[in-house]
């Protein structure tokens, strides 16, 4: 049963061969006896009071798609009666009194609420190392890190402790762990899904998306999730598009004559040699579904490392000043006065990677430094994103999705990066530059590495659309997904 796909899981539901209850209560067992660290708090009753409200749904005639499928959020989305921490000691215990409004819209859809995933500490690593909670296993070899930041969300999919997942994006934080864990994720165009009730780190950067393991199911799932959304004013409106949309409606066109850029910065020094060849063994599936290959460069991708180390730790030293220990969450003991409690308070509750870019946020936006470090990556990023213009938009567009490697290697040991922060920032090489431009990606299982160790680690495929063109993008994974069998691999033993 935990083999099966959202869709199959829905028609079995609608089909009445299996209750919400039932299926709830087989991922809550699989989760009781996984060993991942993958899950932060579950609470059996609250999920088994939501399945029976799904049940009376179904058995009503009401039914959304959706009814009854047990889905599990990134303990960055804020919800009622389950703690939402962030990953972090600062709010270990904190119980929001509101549910993030993706939140509300899957629970609206009657999706069953499985429980919190661990996650980085404010989403800010790529191994998931940096939780306050222990670091997640990756479940293809428990000796990998499984990505970050939503590592919890991969490897509960790729373990198939929930057949749905939500994870957010800020510079790859859903295209790297679902490459790492061999799933589908996909990260919408910035504005897309709301970030209201989303535990903020970088506000001009952060966005939520649906992992799952097909591209089909992360279809089904952003239908649900996606939306204008009044309270977030970041949220795109109608008119600027954010309308409703069937993102499952273009699945099943063909791909006869679809321009695919290949940049030739994806490929070049830093690149592992088996990563390399699983992407460009899915470039030449593609071929033969039809499509064709055009070079294309992206010249300020190297850039993209710099200006996004400059412009998300800005944006993360404003939003993680209202944690100081007055109004809620963590607060140290033995302090002298005020200002002894707020520094106790933050170096305490804080871990060494949200302190670290604390202060590089904080220094980068001092009187003296503002232009020379701030304004200047804001200007880089103009940059990047007209790099993009230039190949996906207009009359001179030379392809219609962009496609590469979603990482420079397979998934790496526990611990072998955790002293060396630059070692982890130069993993996102490849994401961070579609973040800075507010563009769709997404990462689909194509393969895994070479040899003994890496051989066993998956390879993701990340395609890149123009704005607005996630159905494209999962049109084009759902059709390279019916020619191939990559995302229906499972780990050893699950």
């Amino acid at each position: 049963m935990h083999n099966k796909t959202i869709k199959e899981l829905s028609t079995l539901l609608q089909a009445k061969e299996i209750s919400a209850t039932e299926l709830a209560t087989h991922f809550l067992d699989r989760i009781e006896a996984s060993d991942l660290n993958a899950f932060l708090h579950v609470d059996r009753a609250l999920t088994l009071a939501q399945a029976a409200g799904a049940d009376a749904r179904l058995a009503a005639g009401n039914a959304h798609p959706l009814t009854g499928v047990p889905i599990a959020h990134k303990d960055i989305f804020v919800t009622r009666n389950w703690r939402s921490t962030a990953g972090s000691k600062m709010l270990a215990n904190y119980v929001s009194p509101f549910d993030a409004t993706v939140v509300e819209k899957l629970h609206a859809a009657g999706m069953v609420h499985l429980g919190k995933l661990n996650c980085d500490e404010f989403a800010m690593g790529s191994s998931n190392e940096n939780s306050a909670f222990g670091a997640v296993k990756n479940p293809w070899d428990k000796t990998a890190v499984p990505g970050g930041s939503s590592g919890g969300s991969a490897a509960a999919v790729a373990a198939r402790l929930a057949p749905a997942v939500t994870g957010t994006d800020t510079g790859g934080s859903i295209r790297q762990p679902a490459s790492f864990c061999g799933i589908t994720g996909i990260k919408p165009t910035y504005g897309r899904v709301s970030r209201f009730g989303m535990i903020a780190f970088a506000s001009s950067l952060d966005q939520g998306g649906p992992m799952a393991q097909t591209a089909e199911d992360c279809a089904l799932l952003l239908s649900a999730m996606a939306g204008y959304d009044e309270r977030d004013s970041t949220s795109l409106a109608p008119e600027q598009g954010g309308v409703h949309e069937d993102f499952s409606r273009n699945l099943n066109e063909p791909l006869t004559g679809l321009r695919i850029g290949v940049p030739k910065e994806y490929f070049g020094e830093g690149l592992a040699k088996d990563v390399e060849a699983a992407v460009r063994a899915a470039l030449d599936q593609f071929v033969k579904l039809g499509a064709t290959l055009v070079d294309i460069s992206l010249p300020n991708t190297a850039l993209s490392i710099p200006a996004y180390y400059m412009i998300a730790p800005a944006e993360a030293s404003s939003n993680l000043s209202r944690f100081d220990g007055v109004r809620y969450g963590f607060r140290a003991e033995g302090y002298k006065d005020l200002q002894d409690m707020y520094k106790k308070t933050r170096g305490q509750g804080f871990g060494p990677e949200v302190q670290r870019r604390i202060m590089v946020g904080t220094y980068v936006l001092c009187h003296g430094y503002y232009d020379a470090y701030y304004l200047k990556a804001q200007r880089i990023r103009r940059k990047i994103a007209q790099d993009f213009a230039n190949v996906l938009s207009g009359p001179g567009a030379v392809c219609d999705v962009i496609m590469g490697p979603v990482a420079p290697t397979v998934a790496w040991d526990l611990g072998s990066k955790a002293d060396d922060p630059v070692a982890n920032y130069l993993a996102d090489i490849f994401t961070l530059s579609t973040s800075l431009a507010g563009l769709p990606g997404m990462s689909i299982p194509c393969g895994f590495g070479e040899g003994e160790k890496n051989g066993k680690r998956p390879v993701g495929l990340q395609i890149i659309g123009n704005y607005f063109a996630e159905a494209k993008l999962l049109n084009v994974a759902h059709q390279f997904q019916q020619a191939t069998d990559w995302h229906q691999q499972a780990p050893a033993g699950i």
